[in-house]
């Protein structure tokens, strides 16, 4: 039986990139049964974009949601995958990946993730890794972790989504984070492949806001997931090399004390909380003790 999987791109103002993921995902060896483009109130020129090609595609369906026009959050961005997921759901899919609409890979890249999948069944959530632009040339984002799967391109076997209940509206974000802990607390693998690079056309958590303020709501949202306070300083030390340079990494721990000052309160299940910061004790302890297996963990 031919494994079958459905797409789902939520969109804000993408007209910029929206193409180059339209372009990989029609140029797929194998491709996907539908792929649902949820328009989250855009003002610019993605619908007519995605209408074009879904006229020429009839496997791209457009879904507009115009009520509500105020500013990107990642709550809406869960809402308009929720949104996508009730379209595909009557699909006889065994396989569900949520995209971003900035990004852009090889032809090959979906048939070898279906692959993996039939390779090992226990296996829940997949995708390749991130490279971001570096000043004219993509590499990889210093903090990919084989043990993780970026948001930008999770792909889930379709029984590990539903077990998980699909994303956690979080708008503080990371929903992505802390589906792969429970997927992990259910007993489901997560692995990406870092030969299966995938372009990210803008870098993370800079839509609609500057790079500083991305890097401290970031932290902010670290604390609110609940990441172990050592595990973080650990974490924004790894990425000092990201640009600019020392700077991002002191503003998102910046972001991170500054809400553990005001105890602002986690909206994640305390179990999950606890079972993920377990997960980065034992990966430091790895680091340390590297004979010994390491856990899970959200990088």
């Amino acid at each position: 039986m031919q494994s079958t999987y459905a797409l789902i791109t939520p969109a804000r103002n993408e007209e910029a990139n929206i193409e180059l993921t339209i372009q990989s995902v029609i140029s797929q060896t194998v491709q996907p049964e539908r792929w649902v483009i949820v328009s989250d109130a855009s003002t610019d020129r993605t619908d007519e974009i995605v209408r074009r090609c879904a006229a020429r595609h009839r496997l791209i369906q457009l879904i507009r949601v115009s009520e509500d026009d105020g500013p990107r959050s990642f709550a809406r961005q869960v809402s308009a995958t929720n949104i996508g997921y009730e379209a595909i759901r009557a699909l006889d899919c065994q396989f569900v990946g949520v995209l971003d609409a900035d990004v852009s890979f090889e032809p090959g890249y979906y048939q070898r993730l279906l692959e993996e999948f039939r390779r090992n069944p226990r296996l829940g959530i997949t995708g390749g890794t991130i490279l971001e632009d570096q000043g004219g040339y993509y590499a990889p984002r210093i903090w990919n972790d084989e043990r993780c799967v970026a948001g930008a391109i999770q792909f889930f076997r379709r029984q590990c989504y539903e077990g998980i209940g699909g994303y956690i509206a979080l708008e503080c974000g990371g929903q992505d984070a802390i589906a792969l802990e429970m997927a992990r607390m259910q007993g489901w693998e997560v692995t990406s492949f870092p030969e299966l690079g995938v372009l990210h056309h803008r870098r993370s958590g800079t839509a609609e806001t500057s790079a500083w303020r991305s890097q401290m709501r970031a932290g902010k949202a670290e604390y609110l997931l609940g990441y172990h306070p050592v595990f973080q300083a650990l974490k924004c030390l790894r990425r000092v090399k990201e640009k600019p340079h020392g700077v991002a990494s002191l503003l998102r721990f910046y972001g991170y004390w500054a809400a553990s000052v005001r105890r602002e309160r986690s909206p994640v299940p305390r179990n999950v909380v606890q079972y993920m910061r377990r997960g980065q004790m034992q990966r430091l302890r790895s680091v340390i003790y590297p004979n010994q297996e390491s856990g899970s963990a959200a990088a």
